[in-house]
């Protein structure tokens, strides 16, 4: 029988080579897929890739908020909000919030970072609220601020749309 230990210096070596070959991989795919990805049909900032996570996102976030056949326009509404919303942001920010869809659209982060191996758009409902616990409950903090992160654009671009605030019984701002 082989013996298959490994000494500490080996493990050092199998880890950044594993490292070099997802980071060369990840940044060969957001090379391809940038250049080919602009923005979404009617949108500024977001991407044809960022929407099969939002659209499948959107409403599990939003449950509770608006009535279940007034769900696809909400999410419309927030979309169109958060694009509006990603537009202000600062260009560093702004990318950050890129490369977070980016980590969450690419399968082969989307995977083993999310639990969702398949498309979003084929994502049951319990496997979105796996992910999001997952994230939220991590010991890892950039997971953490991942799911605090998707959570209060989300949320912040729903609230900021009219049509939210007769559930919450918000008049408005206050006209001036």
């Amino acid at each position: 029988m082989p013996d298959l230990s490994v000494n500490r210096r080996q493990l050092l070596k199998i880890g950044l080579l594993g490292s070099a070959v997802l980071a060369g991989g990840g940044l060969l795919s957001r090379t391809f897929t940038a250049a080919a990805d602009g923005p979404a049909s009617g949108f500024t900032m977001l991407r044809e890739s960022d929407l099969p996570l939002l659209n499948r996102l959107t409403p599990l976030l939003l449950q509770g908020t608006a009535p279940e056949e007034a769900m696809p326009q909400a999410v419309q509404d927030t979309l169109v909000s958060l694009d509006l919303g990603l537009q202000h942001l600062s260009p560093a920010l702004a990318k950050q919030v890129q490369q977070l869809f980016d980590v969450l659209s690419l399968p082969l982060t989307r995977g083993p970072l999310t639990g969702v191996w398949g498309d979003w758009s084929h994502a049951s409902d319990d496997e979105l609220r796996a992910f999001l616990q997952r994230w939220q409950n991590s010991s890892l903090a950039l997971l953490r601020q991942g799911h605090a992160s998707l959570l209060q654009m989300t949320l912040m671009a729903w609230y900021a749309s009219p049509r939210s605030w007769a559930h919450c019984a918000y008049p408005g701002p206050p006209k001036i």
